[in-house]
Protein backbone atom coordinates (compact mmCIF):
# COMPACT_ATOMS: atom_id res chain seq x y z
CA UNK A 1 0.00 0.00 0.00
CA UNK A 2 3.28 2.03 0.45
CA UNK A 3 4.20 1.84 -2.98
CA UNK A 4 0.54 2.99 -4.04
CA UNK A 5 0.14 6.13 -1.71
CA UNK A 6 3.41 7.27 -3.29
CA UNK A 7 2.50 6.26 -6.82
CA UNK A 8 -0.69 8.18 -5.97
CA UNK A 9 1.14 11.39 -4.55
CA UNK A 10 3.23 11.74 -7.41
CA UNK A 11 0.47 11.82 -9.94
CA UNK A 12 -0.82 14.60 -8.28
CA UNK A 13 2.00 16.52 -7.58
CA UNK A 14 2.50 15.94 -11.31
CA UNK A 15 -1.11 16.85 -11.89
CA UNK A 16 -0.59 20.29 -9.74
CA UNK A 17 2.35 21.73 -12.04
CA UNK A 18 -0.13 21.81 -15.07
CA UNK A 19 2.24 22.69 -18.31
CA UNK A 20 5.07 23.25 -16.43
CA UNK A 21 7.47 25.29 -14.60
CA UNK A 22 8.28 26.58 -18.26
CA UNK A 23 4.67 27.39 -19.07
CA UNK A 24 3.87 29.25 -15.77
CA UNK A 25 6.41 31.48 -16.34
CA UNK A 26 5.25 32.35 -19.47
CA UNK A 27 1.62 33.05 -17.85
CA UNK A 28 3.39 35.13 -15.26
CA UNK A 29 5.73 37.12 -17.85
CA UNK A 30 2.29 37.94 -19.44
CA UNK A 31 0.78 39.54 -16.53
CA UNK A 32 -1.18 36.58 -15.25
CA UNK A 33 -2.20 34.44 -12.68
CA UNK A 34 -2.13 30.80 -13.00
CA UNK A 35 -5.46 28.66 -13.19
CA UNK A 36 -5.29 27.40 -9.64
CA UNK A 37 -3.59 30.97 -7.92
CA UNK A 38 -6.83 32.07 -9.25
CA UNK A 39 -9.12 29.33 -7.62
CA UNK A 40 -6.92 29.98 -4.22
CA UNK A 41 -7.52 33.53 -4.12
CA UNK A 42 -11.03 33.29 -5.30
CA UNK A 43 -12.06 30.88 -2.34
CA UNK A 44 -11.96 30.71 1.44
CA UNK A 45 -8.60 29.32 1.91
CA UNK A 46 -8.18 25.85 2.40
CA UNK A 47 -11.91 25.16 1.20
CA UNK A 48 -10.58 23.93 -2.30
CA UNK A 49 -11.92 20.50 -2.77
CA UNK A 50 -10.98 19.47 -6.41
CA UNK A 51 -12.63 16.31 -9.10
CA UNK A 52 -11.64 14.70 -11.70
CA UNK A 53 -7.62 15.95 -11.26
CA UNK A 54 -6.70 12.46 -13.52
CA UNK A 55 -8.55 12.82 -16.65
CA UNK A 56 -6.89 12.91 -19.57
CA UNK A 57 -7.95 13.91 -23.35
CA UNK A 58 -8.78 10.23 -25.33
CA UNK A 59 -7.71 12.04 -28.38
CA UNK A 60 -4.36 10.06 -30.29
CA UNK A 61 -4.58 11.80 -33.65
CA UNK A 62 -1.73 14.75 -34.64
CA UNK A 63 0.61 13.53 -32.14
CA UNK A 64 -1.40 14.28 -29.17
CA UNK A 65 -1.15 10.41 -27.86
CA UNK A 66 2.24 10.99 -26.90
CA UNK A 67 1.46 14.29 -25.04
CA UNK A 68 -1.32 13.88 -22.14
CA UNK A 69 -1.61 16.03 -18.82
CA UNK A 70 -3.26 14.94 -16.11
CA UNK A 71 -6.56 17.20 -15.59
CA UNK A 72 -6.78 18.26 -19.62
CA UNK A 73 -6.43 22.20 -18.90
CA UNK A 74 -9.61 22.60 -16.72
CA UNK A 75 -9.21 22.63 -12.64
CA UNK A 76 -12.77 21.81 -11.43
CA UNK A 77 -14.12 21.33 -7.70
CA UNK A 78 -16.41 22.68 -4.94
CA UNK A 79 -15.47 25.31 -2.10
CA UNK A 80 -16.96 28.36 -0.03
CA UNK A 81 -16.81 32.14 -0.29
CA UNK A 82 -17.60 33.64 2.63
CA UNK A 83 -18.50 30.44 4.65
CA UNK A 84 -21.20 29.60 1.60
CA UNK A 85 -20.69 26.85 -0.83
CA UNK A 86 -19.68 27.59 -4.51
CA UNK A 87 -18.43 25.26 -7.48
CA UNK A 88 -15.74 26.59 -9.41
CA UNK A 89 -13.68 25.75 -13.02
CA UNK A 90 -10.83 27.44 -14.02
CA UNK A 91 -9.21 27.30 -17.20
CA UNK A 92 -5.67 26.47 -17.47
CA UNK A 93 -3.95 28.29 -20.41
CA UNK A 94 -0.23 26.53 -19.81
CA UNK A 95 -2.08 23.04 -20.84
CA UNK A 96 -2.89 23.14 -24.25
CA UNK A 97 -3.41 27.15 -24.87
CA UNK A 98 -6.96 25.88 -22.45
CA UNK A 99 -8.73 24.67 -25.22
CA UNK A 100 -11.27 22.92 -25.12
CA UNK A 101 -11.31 18.95 -25.60
CA UNK A 102 -14.02 16.42 -25.06
CA UNK A 103 -12.94 15.38 -21.57
CA UNK A 104 -12.21 19.18 -20.39
CA UNK A 105 -16.14 19.84 -21.46
CA UNK A 106 -16.96 16.72 -19.58
CA UNK A 107 -15.33 18.17 -16.18
CA UNK A 108 -17.09 21.50 -16.54
CA UNK A 109 -20.51 19.18 -17.73
CA UNK A 110 -20.32 17.57 -14.68
CA UNK A 111 -19.45 19.87 -12.32
CA UNK A 112 -22.54 22.11 -13.46
CA UNK A 113 -24.94 19.07 -13.43
CA UNK A 114 -23.55 18.54 -9.62
CA UNK A 115 -23.89 21.98 -8.51
CA UNK A 116 -27.87 22.19 -10.16
CA UNK A 117 -28.62 18.80 -7.88
CA UNK A 118 -26.99 20.48 -4.91
CA UNK A 119 -28.41 24.08 -5.81
CA UNK A 120 -25.44 26.19 -5.28
CA UNK A 121 -23.59 28.76 -7.48
CA UNK A 122 -21.20 28.51 -10.41
CA UNK A 123 -18.01 30.17 -10.96
CA UNK A 124 -16.46 30.11 -14.49
CA UNK A 125 -12.64 31.60 -14.57
CA UNK A 126 -12.15 31.51 -18.31
CA UNK A 127 -8.98 31.16 -19.93
CA UNK A 128 -8.58 29.50 -23.14
CA UNK A 129 -7.96 29.13 -26.62
CA UNK A 130 -11.08 27.85 -27.94
CA UNK A 131 -11.68 24.50 -29.30
CA UNK A 132 -8.80 21.86 -29.17
CA UNK A 133 -8.34 21.51 -33.33
CA UNK A 134 -7.14 18.34 -33.18
CA UNK A 135 -10.52 17.30 -31.66
CA UNK A 136 -12.36 18.81 -34.29
CA UNK A 137 -16.49 18.29 -34.04
CA UNK A 138 -15.99 16.47 -30.44
CA UNK A 139 -14.64 19.72 -29.04
CA UNK A 140 -17.11 21.99 -30.22
CA UNK A 141 -20.21 18.98 -29.39
CA UNK A 142 -18.09 19.92 -25.53
CA UNK A 143 -19.45 23.24 -26.15
CA UNK A 144 -22.69 22.91 -26.94
CA UNK A 145 -23.27 20.52 -23.59
CA UNK A 146 -21.83 23.32 -21.81
CA UNK A 147 -24.51 26.02 -23.13
CA UNK A 148 -27.43 23.65 -22.75
CA UNK A 149 -26.18 23.12 -19.01
CA UNK A 150 -25.57 27.05 -18.69
CA UNK A 151 -28.96 27.32 -20.32
CA UNK A 152 -30.80 25.13 -18.25
CA UNK A 153 -29.25 26.42 -15.38
CA UNK A 154 -30.50 30.06 -15.75
CA UNK A 155 -32.76 30.84 -13.10
CA UNK A 156 -32.37 27.96 -11.01
CA UNK A 157 -28.47 28.41 -9.91
CA UNK A 158 -26.68 31.81 -10.09
CA UNK A 159 -23.60 31.82 -12.81
CA UNK A 160 -20.93 34.16 -12.68
CA UNK A 161 -18.28 34.25 -15.22
CA UNK A 162 -14.64 35.77 -15.24
CA UNK A 163 -12.70 36.34 -18.41
CA UNK A 164 -9.52 36.13 -17.49
CA UNK A 165 -7.61 35.48 -21.14
CA UNK A 166 -8.64 34.83 -24.41
CA UNK A 167 -12.45 34.36 -25.34
CA UNK A 168 -13.26 33.80 -28.94
CA UNK A 169 -15.41 32.43 -31.43
CA UNK A 170 -18.32 29.88 -29.80
CA UNK A 171 -16.28 30.06 -26.32
CA UNK A 172 -18.21 33.52 -25.84
CA UNK A 173 -21.50 32.17 -25.38
CA UNK A 174 -21.41 30.25 -22.28
CA UNK A 175 -20.16 33.69 -20.40
CA UNK A 176 -22.83 35.25 -22.59
CA UNK A 177 -25.31 33.18 -21.00
CA UNK A 178 -24.12 33.71 -17.00
CA UNK A 179 -25.55 36.22 -15.11
CA UNK A 180 -22.33 38.18 -14.48
CA UNK A 181 -19.27 38.89 -16.67
CA UNK A 182 -16.01 40.03 -14.80
CA UNK A 183 -13.30 41.25 -17.31
CA UNK A 184 -9.30 42.02 -16.46
CA UNK A 185 -8.31 45.02 -18.89
CA UNK A 186 -5.65 44.16 -21.46
CA UNK A 187 -5.18 40.24 -20.51
CA UNK A 188 -8.90 39.86 -21.32
CA UNK A 189 -10.70 39.19 -24.87
CA UNK A 190 -13.93 38.56 -26.16
CA UNK A 191 -14.94 38.39 -29.82
CA UNK A 192 -16.88 35.95 -32.23
CA UNK A 193 -14.50 37.01 -34.70
CA UNK A 194 -11.09 38.26 -34.13
CA UNK A 195 -8.90 41.16 -35.79
CA UNK A 196 -7.84 39.02 -38.82
CA UNK A 197 -11.31 37.65 -39.95
CA UNK A 198 -12.58 41.44 -39.14
CA UNK A 199 -9.95 42.74 -41.73
CA UNK A 200 -10.25 40.11 -44.22
CA UNK A 201 -14.21 40.08 -44.22
CA UNK A 202 -14.92 44.27 -43.47
CA UNK A 203 -11.43 45.61 -44.28
CA UNK A 204 -11.59 47.24 -40.73
CA UNK A 205 -8.04 47.22 -38.94
CA UNK A 206 -8.67 46.88 -35.08
CA UNK A 207 -6.92 45.92 -32.67
CA UNK A 208 -7.51 42.96 -29.64
CA UNK A 209 -7.92 45.56 -27.12
CA UNK A 210 -10.45 47.85 -29.08
CA UNK A 211 -12.53 45.05 -30.56
CA UNK A 212 -13.11 43.21 -27.61
CA UNK A 213 -11.63 44.01 -24.44
CA UNK A 214 -12.49 44.85 -20.68
CA UNK A 215 -12.96 48.62 -21.64
CA UNK A 216 -14.83 48.10 -24.69
CA UNK A 217 -17.20 45.22 -23.55
CA UNK A 218 -18.09 47.46 -20.15
CA UNK A 219 -18.42 50.97 -22.40
CA UNK A 220 -19.75 50.17 -25.55
CA UNK A 221 -21.56 46.73 -25.95
CA UNK A 222 -22.65 46.18 -22.23
CA UNK A 223 -21.55 42.51 -22.46
CA UNK A 224 -19.42 42.88 -19.32
CA UNK A 225 -20.86 44.04 -16.09
CA UNK A 226 -17.36 44.92 -14.65
CA UNK A 227 -13.66 45.71 -15.74
CA UNK A 228 -10.93 45.90 -13.17
CA UNK A 229 -7.18 46.66 -13.98
CA UNK A 230 -6.00 43.49 -12.67
CA UNK A 231 -7.10 39.98 -11.93
CA UNK A 232 -6.85 39.87 -7.99
CA UNK A 233 -9.49 42.93 -8.50
CA UNK A 234 -11.52 40.67 -10.41
CA UNK A 235 -11.82 38.04 -8.10
CA UNK A 236 -12.40 40.26 -4.79
CA UNK A 237 -15.38 41.80 -7.06
CA UNK A 238 -16.63 38.08 -7.45
CA UNK A 239 -16.34 37.48 -3.90
CA UNK A 240 -18.27 40.89 -2.84
CA UNK A 241 -21.17 39.72 -5.62
CA UNK A 242 -21.28 36.42 -4.31
CA UNK A 243 -21.68 37.70 -1.07
CA UNK A 244 -25.15 39.68 -2.18
CA UNK A 245 -27.19 36.41 -3.65
CA UNK A 246 -28.41 33.32 -2.70
CA UNK A 247 -27.77 29.98 -3.58
CA UNK A 248 -30.44 29.15 -5.80
CA UNK A 249 -33.97 30.12 -6.92
CA UNK A 250 -35.38 28.39 -3.66
CA UNK A 251 -32.93 30.55 -1.41
CA UNK A 252 -33.03 34.00 0.33
CA UNK A 253 -29.91 36.22 0.58
CA UNK A 254 -28.01 36.33 3.31
CA UNK A 255 -28.62 38.42 5.45
CA UNK A 256 -26.40 40.85 7.68
CA UNK A 257 -26.47 41.26 11.41
CA UNK A 258 -28.20 45.01 11.94
CA UNK A 259 -28.89 47.65 14.68
CA UNK A 260 -32.71 48.81 14.40
CA UNK A 261 -31.54 50.98 17.44
CA UNK A 262 -30.77 54.10 16.22
CA UNK A 263 -31.36 56.89 14.44
CA UNK A 264 -32.65 56.71 10.70
CA UNK A 265 -33.16 60.27 9.76
CA UNK A 266 -30.73 61.87 7.21
CA UNK A 267 -31.35 65.65 7.25
CA UNK A 268 -28.69 66.11 4.35
CA UNK A 269 -31.51 64.81 1.77
CA UNK A 270 -33.89 67.43 2.95
CA UNK A 271 -31.47 70.04 0.62
CA UNK A 272 -30.03 67.52 -1.91
CA UNK A 273 -32.68 67.96 -5.07
CA UNK A 274 -31.77 71.38 -6.41
CA UNK A 275 -34.82 74.30 -6.52
CA UNK A 276 -34.07 74.25 -10.01
CA UNK A 277 -35.53 71.39 -11.70
CA UNK A 278 -33.66 71.23 -14.50
CA UNK A 279 -30.64 71.45 -12.95
CA UNK A 280 -28.66 68.04 -12.48
CA UNK A 281 -27.81 66.22 -9.40
CA UNK A 282 -26.15 63.15 -8.86
CA UNK A 283 -28.66 60.36 -7.77
CA UNK A 284 -25.35 58.04 -6.43
CA UNK A 285 -25.05 60.37 -3.33
CA UNK A 286 -28.73 59.77 -2.43
CA UNK A 287 -28.08 55.59 -2.77
CA UNK A 288 -24.99 56.01 -0.59
CA UNK A 289 -26.97 57.65 1.94
CA UNK A 290 -29.82 55.53 2.23
CA UNK A 291 -28.08 52.12 2.44
CA UNK A 292 -26.27 49.91 5.20
CA UNK A 293 -22.44 51.86 6.04
CA UNK A 294 -22.99 53.64 2.52
CA UNK A 295 -22.12 50.32 0.66
CA UNK A 296 -22.89 50.04 -3.07
CA UNK A 297 -21.76 47.36 -5.36
CA UNK A 298 -23.04 48.51 -9.14
CA UNK A 299 -23.35 47.07 -12.07
CA UNK A 300 -22.54 47.67 -15.83
CA UNK A 301 -21.25 51.29 -14.17
CA UNK A 302 -19.65 52.36 -16.99
CA UNK A 303 -22.30 51.06 -19.70
CA UNK A 304 -25.91 53.00 -19.78
CA UNK A 305 -24.57 55.52 -17.30
CA UNK A 306 -28.31 57.22 -17.47
CA UNK A 307 -29.83 54.15 -15.26
CA UNK A 308 -27.75 53.17 -12.27
CA UNK A 309 -27.81 49.49 -11.00
CA UNK A 310 -26.07 47.63 -8.40
CA UNK A 311 -26.66 45.83 -4.68
CA UNK A 312 -26.94 47.16 -1.39
CA UNK A 313 -28.29 46.09 1.62
CA UNK A 314 -30.76 47.83 3.79
CA UNK A 315 -31.47 47.21 7.96
CA UNK A 316 -28.83 43.92 6.56
CA UNK A 317 -31.02 42.65 3.83
CA UNK A 318 -29.72 42.48 0.37
CA UNK A 319 -31.70 44.59 -2.01
CA UNK A 320 -31.74 45.29 -5.84
CA UNK A 321 -31.39 49.02 -6.67
CA UNK A 322 -32.49 50.57 -10.14
CA UNK A 323 -32.35 54.28 -10.06
CA UNK A 324 -32.55 57.05 -12.63
CA UNK A 325 -29.20 59.11 -12.94
CA UNK A 326 -30.09 63.14 -13.46
CA UNK A 327 -26.23 63.94 -13.90
CA UNK A 328 -26.57 61.72 -17.40
CA UNK A 329 -28.52 62.45 -20.11
CA UNK A 330 -31.20 63.83 -17.50
CA UNK A 331 -31.86 60.17 -16.64
CA UNK A 332 -33.84 59.85 -19.86
CA UNK A 333 -34.35 56.18 -20.85
CA UNK A 334 -33.04 54.99 -23.85
CA UNK A 335 -32.31 51.87 -25.24
CA UNK A 336 -29.05 50.76 -23.55
CA UNK A 337 -30.54 51.83 -20.35
CA UNK A 338 -33.79 50.05 -20.56
CA UNK A 339 -31.66 46.47 -21.52
CA UNK A 340 -29.53 46.88 -18.70
CA UNK A 341 -32.38 47.30 -16.21
CA UNK A 342 -34.43 44.47 -18.01
CA UNK A 343 -31.37 42.35 -17.64
CA UNK A 344 -30.71 43.27 -13.72
CA UNK A 345 -34.60 43.28 -12.39
CA UNK A 346 -35.29 39.84 -14.35
CA UNK A 347 -32.60 38.54 -12.41
CA UNK A 348 -33.29 40.08 -8.95
CA UNK A 349 -36.49 38.48 -9.18
CA UNK A 350 -35.32 34.96 -10.30
CA UNK A 351 -33.49 35.10 -6.95
CA UNK A 352 -35.59 36.94 -4.46
CA UNK A 353 -33.89 40.20 -4.42
CA UNK A 354 -36.02 42.96 -3.85
CA UNK A 355 -35.89 45.90 -5.50
CA UNK A 356 -35.75 49.26 -4.85
CA UNK A 357 -36.43 52.19 -7.46
CA UNK A 358 -35.28 55.94 -7.09
CA UNK A 359 -37.04 57.96 -9.88
CA UNK A 360 -36.42 60.68 -11.69
CA UNK A 361 -37.10 60.31 -15.08
CA UNK A 362 -38.50 62.94 -17.81
CA UNK A 363 -39.50 59.96 -20.33
CA UNK A 364 -37.67 58.24 -22.41
CA UNK A 365 -35.47 59.08 -25.31
CA UNK A 366 -36.58 60.90 -28.54
CA UNK A 367 -34.93 60.83 -31.80
CA UNK A 368 -34.67 58.75 -35.15
CA UNK A 369 -31.49 57.04 -33.68
CA UNK A 370 -33.83 55.76 -31.11
CA UNK A 371 -36.78 54.83 -32.82
CA UNK A 372 -34.92 53.14 -36.00
CA UNK A 373 -33.27 51.25 -33.52
CA UNK A 374 -35.92 49.93 -31.48
CA UNK A 375 -36.56 52.19 -28.07
CA UNK A 376 -40.44 50.71 -28.64
CA UNK A 377 -38.89 46.93 -28.31
CA UNK A 378 -36.57 47.84 -26.11
CA UNK A 379 -38.44 50.35 -23.41
CA UNK A 380 -40.88 47.39 -23.31
CA UNK A 381 -38.32 44.72 -21.80
CA UNK A 382 -37.70 47.01 -18.87
CA UNK A 383 -41.44 47.79 -18.32
CA UNK A 384 -41.99 44.00 -18.84
CA UNK A 385 -39.54 42.81 -16.41
CA UNK A 386 -40.80 45.22 -13.60
CA UNK A 387 -44.48 43.86 -14.29
CA UNK A 388 -43.56 40.73 -14.16
CA UNK A 389 -40.99 40.99 -10.78
CA UNK A 390 -43.32 39.40 -7.86
CA UNK A 391 -39.97 39.92 -5.55
CA UNK A 392 -41.02 43.55 -2.69
CA UNK A 393 -40.59 46.27 -4.90
CA UNK A 394 -40.52 49.71 -3.70
CA UNK A 395 -40.57 53.34 -5.50
CA UNK A 396 -39.30 56.71 -4.03
CA UNK A 397 -39.93 59.53 -6.94
CA UNK A 398 -37.18 62.10 -5.85
CA UNK A 399 -38.40 64.38 -8.86
CA UNK A 400 -39.41 63.91 -12.31
CA UNK A 401 -41.95 61.23 -13.05
CA UNK A 402 -43.33 62.01 -16.76
CA UNK A 403 -45.24 59.56 -19.44
CA UNK A 404 -44.80 56.48 -19.88
CA UNK A 405 -41.74 56.45 -17.71
CA UNK A 406 -43.88 57.04 -14.60
CA UNK A 407 -45.62 53.59 -16.06
CA UNK A 408 -42.61 51.98 -16.75
CA UNK A 409 -40.35 52.57 -13.31
CA UNK A 410 -42.20 50.81 -11.11
CA UNK A 411 -45.66 52.22 -10.77
CA UNK A 412 -48.55 50.82 -8.25
CA UNK A 413 -50.47 50.27 -11.18
CA UNK A 414 -47.39 47.49 -12.39
CA UNK A 415 -47.61 45.72 -8.96
CA UNK A 416 -44.89 48.93 -6.80
CA UNK A 417 -45.67 47.48 -3.01
CA UNK A 418 -44.42 50.54 -1.71
CA UNK A 419 -44.30 53.48 -3.64
CA UNK A 420 -43.71 57.11 -1.83
CA UNK A 421 -42.47 60.47 -3.70
CA UNK A 422 -40.88 63.07 -2.40
CA UNK A 423 -42.43 67.06 -1.87
CA UNK A 424 -40.32 67.59 -5.20
CA UNK A 425 -41.67 64.89 -7.06
CA UNK A 426 -43.52 66.30 -10.68
CA UNK A 427 -45.98 63.31 -11.32
CA UNK A 428 -46.91 64.26 -14.74
CA UNK A 429 -48.17 63.11 -18.83
CA UNK A 430 -45.62 65.62 -19.62
CA UNK A 431 -43.06 68.44 -18.48
CA UNK A 432 -45.11 71.61 -17.63
CA UNK A 433 -43.80 73.30 -20.52
CA UNK A 434 -44.52 71.33 -23.14
CA UNK A 435 -47.83 70.22 -21.11
CA UNK A 436 -48.54 74.38 -21.41
CA UNK A 437 -47.89 74.84 -24.95
CA UNK A 438 -50.33 71.58 -26.07
CA UNK A 439 -53.43 72.88 -23.83
CA UNK A 440 -53.39 76.23 -23.85
CA UNK A 441 -51.89 76.55 -27.39
CA UNK A 442 -55.00 78.74 -28.66
CA UNK A 443 -55.28 81.08 -25.89
CA UNK A 444 -50.98 81.66 -26.10
CA UNK A 445 -51.16 82.53 -29.81
CA UNK A 446 -54.11 85.31 -29.21
CA UNK A 447 -52.61 86.71 -25.99
CA UNK A 448 -51.30 90.10 -26.54
CA UNK A 449 -48.46 88.96 -24.74
CA UNK A 450 -47.90 85.72 -25.64
CA UNK A 451 -44.27 85.30 -23.36
CA UNK A 452 -46.04 86.52 -20.68
CA UNK A 453 -49.40 84.74 -20.93
CA UNK A 454 -47.13 81.19 -21.55
CA UNK A 455 -45.53 82.11 -18.02
CA UNK A 456 -48.77 82.34 -16.43
CA UNK A 457 -50.14 79.22 -18.03
CA UNK A 458 -46.97 77.53 -16.99
CA UNK A 459 -47.28 79.20 -13.28
CA UNK A 460 -50.55 77.65 -13.18
CA UNK A 461 -49.79 74.28 -14.41
CA UNK A 462 -46.98 73.42 -11.92
CA UNK A 463 -49.33 74.46 -9.22
CA UNK A 464 -51.86 72.47 -10.04
CA UNK A 465 -50.01 68.83 -11.66
CA UNK A 466 -45.90 69.48 -11.09
CA UNK A 467 -46.60 68.10 -7.87
CA UNK A 468 -47.12 64.52 -6.03
CA UNK A 469 -50.13 65.57 -4.65
CA UNK A 470 -52.82 64.64 -6.90
CA UNK A 471 -51.23 60.98 -7.29
CA UNK A 472 -51.59 61.02 -3.55
CA UNK A 473 -55.34 61.92 -3.91
CA UNK A 474 -55.83 58.56 -5.94
CA UNK A 475 -53.62 56.35 -3.81
CA UNK A 476 -51.07 56.44 -6.78
CA UNK A 477 -48.44 57.18 -4.19
CA UNK A 478 -48.71 55.77 -0.68
CA UNK A 479 -47.30 58.68 0.99
CA UNK A 480 -45.39 61.95 0.41
CA UNK A 481 -42.82 62.11 2.55
CA UNK A 482 -39.89 64.56 3.84
CA UNK A 483 -36.67 63.09 2.52
CA UNK A 484 -34.92 62.78 5.74
CA UNK A 485 -37.30 60.18 6.43
CA UNK A 486 -37.06 57.87 3.56
CA UNK A 487 -34.33 55.49 4.91
CA UNK A 488 -36.61 55.06 7.97
CA UNK A 489 -39.45 53.98 5.55
CA UNK A 490 -37.19 51.86 3.58
CA UNK A 491 -36.48 50.03 6.35
CA UNK A 492 -40.00 49.52 7.43
CA UNK A 493 -41.23 48.60 4.40
CA UNK A 494 -38.90 45.83 3.20
CA UNK A 495 -38.66 44.73 6.63
CA UNK A 496 -42.46 44.44 6.42
CA UNK A 497 -42.43 42.55 3.12
CA UNK A 498 -40.07 39.81 3.89
CA UNK A 499 -43.61 37.64 3.91
CA UNK A 500 -44.80 38.95 0.84
CA UNK A 501 -46.49 36.15 -1.76
CA UNK A 502 -47.11 37.21 -5.44
CA UNK A 503 -46.92 34.62 -8.09
CA UNK A 504 -47.81 35.09 -11.98
CA UNK A 505 -50.53 32.82 -14.27
CA UNK A 506 -49.17 29.58 -14.67
CA UNK A 507 -47.37 28.86 -18.25
CA UNK A 508 -44.73 27.64 -20.21
CA UNK A 509 -42.74 30.48 -20.21
CA UNK A 510 -43.35 33.99 -21.31
CA UNK A 511 -42.36 36.09 -24.77
CA UNK A 512 -40.80 38.78 -23.74
CA UNK A 513 -40.08 41.34 -26.38
CA UNK A 514 -36.25 39.92 -26.38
Amino acid sequence: MKEKIEHLEKLKKKALKGGGEDKIKVQHEKGKLTARERVELLVDKGSFDELDMLVTHRTNNFGLNDNKILGDGVITGFARINERPVAVYSQDFTVFGGSLSEAHAEKICKLMDMSMKMGIPVIGLNDSGGARIQEGVVSLGGYADIFLRNTLASGVIPQISAILGPCAGGAVYSPAITDFIVMAKNTSHMFVTGPNVVKTVTHENVSFEELGGAITHSTKSGVAHFAFDNEIEVLECIRKLVDYIPLNWKDQPPIKEFNFDQDFSIPELDSIIPENPNKPYDMKSIIHHLVDNGEFLEIHENFAENLIVGFARISGLSIGIVANQPSVLAGVLDINASIKGARFIRFCDAFNIPLLVLEDVPGFMPGTEQEWNGIIRNGAKLLFAFCEATVPKVTVITRKAYGGAYDVMNSKHIRGDFNFAWPSAEIAVMGPKGAVEIIFNKEIKKAKNPEKELEKKLAEYIEKFANPYIAAERGYVDDVIVPSATRTKLINAFQLLRSKVDANPKKKHNTMPV
